[in-house]
Formats: C-alpha cells, sequence, structure tokens
C-alpha cells in the first residue's frame, strides 16, 4: 500500500502521520504506509488539525474548502482527501529536509 491515492473523481487521498509539537511544520518522509508530517501546533481543541490543513493547502496551492479530514480528527493517523489538485503528491517531497533528499 501506498500512502496516496486518486479516487474515481481524481480527488487525491493521503494517509499520513502526524507528530505535533515539532520546533517546525515540515514533512519527515515514509513512515510505513503513510508520509510523517511534523507539525509545529498542539494537540488542543483542534489546532493541529488546522495547521495540518493550512500546511497543505499552502503546498497543494488550494484553497481550505478544497480539503477534508476523512479520518482521525483525533489521531495522529489521518486520511486527509484533496479536490481538484493540479500539484501530485510530489509537492510535498520539495519539502523534506535536506538531509532525507540525498
Amino acid at each position: 500500500m501506498t500512502w496516496y491515492r486518486s479516487d474515481s473523481a481524481n480527488n487525491l487521498i493521503l494517509t499520513l502521520h502526524i507528530q505535533i509539537g515539532a520546533k517546525y511544520t515540515e514533512v519527515a518522509g515514509l513512515l510505513g504506509d503513510a508520509l510523517k508530517i511534523k507539525l509545529a501546533a498542539s494537540p488542543v481543541e483542534g489546532k493541529a488539525n488546522a495547521a495540518l490543513m493550512k500546511f497543505l493547502a499552502k503546498s497543494f496551492n488550494v484553497s481550505l474548502r478544497q480539503i477534508t479530514l476523512k479520518q482521525g480528527a483525533k489521531s495522529r493517523h489521518k486520511v486527509i482527501e484533496i479536490r481538484q489538485s493540479v500539484h501530485g503528491p510530489d509537492v510535498l517531497f520539495g519539502q523534506l529536509p535536506d538531509d532525507l533528499t540525498d
């Protein structure tokens, strides 16, 4: 299984593993069948989910309305749907720290 797929409407479905409380928000690489993202946000009252949505919206150049949290509202393991993105999932790998891209 891979960490991303497209559904029948050509929406991008991402499987993510989230680490909260990081110094910076960044992609950390693959972790099993999920893409690990470190978030500089706390899990209080949905702040981490909001930070994740903003990070993805900026990364994929879409509005927040085009991103839906399908599973994992209170979990580290999340499934996200991104509708009508012109970018593929590889756009996130442009944000990997240098030591992980070598």
